[in-house]
Formats: C-alpha cells, sequence, structure tokens
C-alpha cells in the first residue's frame, strides 16, 4: 500500500512541473485524493461492501470535484490534474500511464446492462472537454483507444478547432478529437 502511495506521489512530479515536494501533492493536488480514496472504495466494492464504497466515492466527489465510481477499474499511474469535473463511469477501465485533465467524462453510452463505460488503454492522455458519448465511446471506436497512442482535444464553443490538420480526426463530433500516433 506504501509502495503504491510512493509511486502515486512520484508520478506526479513526473508529470506536473508545478509539484515542488511530496508534502504540497498529499495535500494539495485532489487528483491525488481522488486515487487514493479511489483505491479504497474500489477494495470495499470488491469485498461487496457496495454502500460503503459508494459513499466513499461520495465523500471524495464532495472533497475533490472529481467522481470516479468504485466499480471503475484504474490502472496505475493515472494522472488527474486540473480534475474538477472529471467523471469516470461504472463500467469504465482505464490502463496504466494515462493523463486525464479537466472536465473528462468517461460516462455511459447507452442505458443498459453490461459493459457501458469506455476502455482506455495504456500511456493515454484525455484533454478537457472529452466526453466519451462524442469521442471516446466504446461503440465508436473500435478497438479502444490504443496504447500509446494520444489523443489531443481541443474545445471553443463548440467550433471544430484543427490543432494538427495533418492528422486525421479519429471522431467526428461537437468536440475534435486527434488520434496521435508517434507524437
Amino acid at each position: 500500500m506504501f509502495r503504491q502511495i510512493r509511486e502515486e506521489i512520484a508520478i506526479v512530479f513526473e508529470r506536473d512541473p508545478a509539484a515542488r515536494n511530496a508534502w504540497e501533492v498529499m495535500t494539495c493536488y485532489p487528483g491525488f485524493h481522488a486515487m487514493l480514496l479511489h483505491r479504497f472504495a474500489h477494495s470495499c466494492w470488491q469485498l461487496r461492501l457496495r454502500w460503503l464504497a459508494r459513499f466513499i466515492s461520495h465523500i471524495a466527489r464532495w472533497l475533490t470535484g472529481i467522481e470516479i465510481h468504485p466499480a471503475a477499474r484504474l490502472g496505475r499511474r493515472l494522472v488527474i490534474d486540473h480534475g474538477m469535473g472529471v467523471v469516470i463511469g461504472e463500467t469504465a477501465e482505464v490502463g496504466d500511464d494515462c493523463d486525464f485533465y479537466h472536465q473528462v467524462t468517461l460516462g455511459a453510452s447507452k442505458a443498459s446492462d453490461g459493459k457501458r463505460h469506455p476502455t482506455i488503454g495504456n500511456n493515454v492522455i484525455i484533454g478537457a472537454g472529452a466526453i466519451d458519448s462524442v469521442i471516446i465511446t466504446t461503440s465508436s471506436i473500435r478497438p479502444p483507444l490504443a496504447a500509446g497512442r494520444v489523443r489531443i482535444l481541443a474545445v471553443t464553443s463548440l467550433k471544430r478547432v484543427p490543432l494538427f490538420p495533418e492528422v486525421p480526426t479519429v471522431a467526428e463530433s461537437g468536440f475534435p478529437g486527434y488520434d496521435m500516433i508517434d507524437w
């Protein structure tokens, strides 16, 4: 457990140049707090302590502005930076070494039982305004957003903004999404 906490702190230092020391990360980084509380809530969920798991995730959302369902499966070294408004749904799966920025939503793409949230591979960056039902749904991208790929997003008044016009667009919708291979 302590090794995992040290790993979470170290990865924040690696990916966020504004991080000054471990104490600052432990006390002032809501993404770090959300991840720690999610790990605890997820353990409770796996032990079938469903109410307790949901209550812990509710408190985490209240404290951090980041909502992660306790059943969501998150990989190692996920960094949620400027995480206000991040939502990760019940059947979402996130690989290792991913970065999420504010307002990323891995929400349901359909109202049904079973798998309804996206699966994100390893080494993926998802930026502000990414909403799964228009960018990264399990149904719109087959296979799921793959390991080693980076998604760059820009949102300005729901208008298409080509950040890298030479790169093909992955999803045509209100928010532009570019799949960057070897970026």
